[in-house]
């Protein structure tokens, strides 16, 4: 359900905030990282929280990959071996870091949202096992609520339940379960409604055990700034956690404009198709024009190949991520068969497919813009181009396996490589006719 609050006193206009919340398991991977950015790029979120990333140095590289964007940035509590790590990061055109504070369990950033000025607080948590070290946790969020006043919210894997009903065997209250209450109404949270599933994470065998250990925990304060404010669940492609959705409003974007795809070179057999599709237009005339209408007519055969063979990527995907879903929900109601099983894992693969292509697109759109919007900028223009230089300028390079390290190797190393790869074969060449053009000799 949605909660309906008022305005806080002083708070001359409504917030608009997504938040995300997820326990990834491990953001070591590259392919993992694309599935978690296309499921941080869908939502389209202000600030995204990742738990348990397992990095103990974490890298601008590493974030970028996870999510895109000039206006990004980020905190991060690092890793402890090969276990926990939290990773925060913004949008630097919505949101404006004040400070911040890292704990062993815990990190909390203090935003000054750039629409209305509001200022408040948000606390990334990946809670620990041990009974001992989950009263850190609590004297950490504690401190927080101390030293930071105002609008206030917290999102993470806490890894404990507040009520049997959260766990799929429900058994006895413990006194952790009665600890973690007592914090809560003391630090005077709201916990909401989840929407979308009863548990938030599976595991064991045939992720028979089922608990809710991910939540959004709010103050009162925080939820007045919003007319409305849901926490929802979100299918989950990839990890044993399910992403947490925190929402009090959204955006839209247009479509993008048809273009030659990258992407479609992924595609087995493109090559042969658009030989095929050249050879088989006859046109008589000039050798301009035959050139000219080939190009016309093979545009359009990619137009409709398009269409037939993705359509829109985004309901592709969106399709694939509801069969995630759905076997998620026949999961939560009982285990599932080798059969079913199987179908969960060809779906979740399925899906990083269309994520894989939608990343290629993405990567090829995004230079376009760049490029575009660099190009209006001189004085910008310049500083990256200078930076480039100082990235590009290589003191050895690898060619076929063997590393070249003097500058004469490395000219001639060059130099063969590229007449090596643009020299004349004898495979397949598109026929323009007898149209000339200047040959360039080595």
């Amino acid at each position: 359900m949605s909660y309906s609050g008022h305005r806080g006193a002083g708070c001359d206009c409504i917030m608009n905030l997504k938040l995300l919340s997820w326990n990834v398991r491990g953001v070591n991977d590259s392919t993992k990282r694309k599935v978690i950015k296309s499921v941080i790029r869908k939502q389209n979120v202000d600030l995204f929280c990742i738990q348990e990333t397992k990095i103990q140095v974490m890298s601008d590289r590493v974030v970028r990959s996870s999510r895109s964007g000039r206006f990004l940035d980020w905190k991060a509590l690092n890793a402890c071996g090969s276990a926990g790590g939290i990773l925060i990061c913004w949008d630097k055109r919505v949101l404006d870091l004040l400070e911040w504070e890292e704990g062993q369990f815990s990190l909390s950033c203090r935003f000054r949202t750039v629409e209305n000025g509001v200022i408040w607080a948000f606390t990334g948590v990946y809670g620990p096992f041990t009974r001992i070290e989950m009263e850190c946790l609590w004297e950490e969020v504690g401190t927080i609520r101390g030293i930071w006043e105002g609008s206030w919210c917290l999102g993470g894997n806490f890894n404990i339940t507040m009520a049997q009903s959260e766990r799929s065997r429900q058994g006895r209250i413990t006194s952790a379960m009665r600890r973690f209450v007592e914090v809560v109404d003391e630090l005077g949270l709201v916990d909401l409604q989840l929407q979308g599933g009863a548990f938030t994470w599976s595991g064991g065998l045939n992720n028979f055990s089922r608990a809710r250990l991910d939540r959004f925990l709010i103050s009162s304060c925080w939820l007045d700034q919003f007319s409305r404010v849901s926490q929802r669940r979100l299918p989950r492609p990839t990890s044993d956690h399910f992403p947490m959705l925190l929402e009090g409003g959204s955006l839209r974007r247009g479509p993008a404009p048809f273009r030659f795809e990258n992407m479609w070179f992924k595609v087995e057999g493109f090559k042969d198709l658009i030989r095929n599709w050249w050879r088989g237009i006859e046109v008589s005339g000039s050798a301009n024009f035959r050139l000219s209408v080939k190009l016309k007519e093979l545009k359009q055969k990619l137009k409709v190949w398009n269409r037939e063979e993705f359509g829109n990527l985004e309901c592709n995907k969106e399709a694939a991520l509801h069969q995630v879903e759905y076997w998620d929900r026949v999961e939560d109601e009982r285990s599932l068969t080798m059969e079913e099983l199987a179908c969960k894992k060809e779906a979740k693969e399925g899906y990083a497919k269309w994520v894989d292509l939608e990343e290629t697109h993405w990567r090829q759109v995004s230079r376009e813009l760049w490029l575009k919007a660099g190009d209006r900028n001189t004085g910008y223009f310049h500083r990256m181009a200078s930076a480039h230089r100082r990235v590009n300028f290589m003191d050895r390079i690898k060619i076929n396996g063997i590393r070249l390290t003097g500058e004469r190797e490395i000219k001639e190393g060059v130099a063969n490589a590229f007449q090596h790869q643009f020299s004349k074969s004898s495979g397949w060449e598109a026929d323009i006719g007898s149209l000339p053009f200047n040959q360039i000799c080595l």
